[in-house]
Formats: structure tokens, C-alpha cells, sequence
């Protein structure tokens, strides 16, 4: 008869035969979402934020120092050691610098693990030793009453991945500060 068709039994649905276009559309949006995420998370710029942070802690606090020794007109100082820094200001009753205990914002900063400290000043590098008791409160970088300050560079060096952060005067005794890979400002 020239017909030709198949049993009820054996026919199969055009529906259920694959997938639609919009089906795999939808799919290929999600894993191109999925991917471009993983991309960003792990190949995306690898920065120290803890190394940046205290890097911008050392400069905005001796901006502030610089600040006060200009306004109350006396000296303050930096004194850095193997585990931290702490400011120090003259006291010319004794005639001997002391620790700054009448404002909070100056007290002791121990640095996070696994950063090291470098200081050079006026051209030398300077020796950190562990912390430990002082008895001598002489800072190694000092902040005069006119603003003026000890030509200096502390730098900060993640131990073991070389990324270093550095605090610094130029020659116009202004305070500058680099972060790893970014210019300085």
C-alpha cells in the first residue's frame, strides 16, 4: 500500500528524544559562570593584604607623630626591633627619651608573624634585636619639633616569598610609602 508505520508500542516520543537548545544553553551559562568564578578566585592578583596593612600602619603612624611633634613642639622617636616598634618621645625634665604612655594611638605594635623588619638610617643599617626589656628608650629614627626628621627606610619583608613593603624619607623629608608591585605615593 506504500504506507509504512510502525507499532503503537515501539513509536518514540520527539520530546523525549534529547535535550532542547535552550536546555543546553542554560547548561553552558552555568559552567562558564562556574569557571570565570574559579579563574578570578585563583589566578587573580595574588596581594599581601597583612604585609599592605602594616606597611600603611608604620607610615600613617609616623604621619600622626609627625603631626604632634610639630603641634606640641617636642621630640618624638621611632624604635623598631626584631618584633615590632613602639614610639618614644624626649622628656627634657630627665633628660632622657621615655616610652609615649599618654596616647593610645603611639603605644607598642608587635608585627604579625612571619614579617621582617629592616631599618637603615641616615645610610646604615641598623641592628634589630629580639625584643626584650629595654632600659635605654634612644629611638633610632627621631621626629623633631619643627617636623623635621632622621633620614630613614623601614621596610617590611614577608618571610620566604620576598614580597616587601616599605615606609621611607625622601630627600625632601617627606614620608613615602611602596607596597609590592604598586608605585610609591
Amino acid at each position: 500500500t506504500g504506507i509504512w508505520s510502525r507499532p503503537s508500542g515501539r513509536r518514540r516520543d520527539a520530546r523525549s528524544a534529547g535535550f532542547t537548545l535552550v536546555e543546553v544553553l542554560v547548561v553552558v551559562v552555568i559552567i562558564g559562570l562556574i569557571s570565570a568564578g574559579a579563574l578570578i578566585a585563583f589566578t587573580g592578583e595574588t596581594r599581601d593584604r597583612q604585609l599592605e596593612r602594616e606597611t600603611d600602619r608604620v607610615y600613617a603612624l609616623l604621619d600622626y607623630v609627625r603631626d604632634q611633634a610639630e603641634l606640641q613642639t617636642r621630640e618624638f622617636g621611632l624604635r623598631a626591633d626584631a618584633a615590632g616598634y613602639q614610639f618614644v618621645t624626649f622628656d627634657p625634665q630627665s633628660k632622657s627619651w621615655r616610652a609615649v604612655e599618654e596616647d593610645d594611638a603611639l603605644t607598642r605594635r608587635e608585627l604579625p608573624a612571619g614579617l621582617e623588619p629592616t631599618l637603615v638610617v641616615e645610610g646604615r643599617k641598623a641592628v634589630l634585636d629580639a625584643r626584650k626589656e629595654i632600659e635605654d628608650y634612644a629611638p633610632q629614627v627621631i621626629v623633631f619639633g619643627n617636623g623635621d626628621l632622621s633620614s630613614f627606610e623601614y621596610q617590611l619583608e614577608r618571610e620566604g616569598e620576598g614580597a616587601k613593603g616599605r615606609v621611607w624619607s625622601d630627600e625632601n623629608g617627606l614620608i613615602r610609602v611602596d607596597h609590592p608591585g604598586v608605585p610609591a605615593k
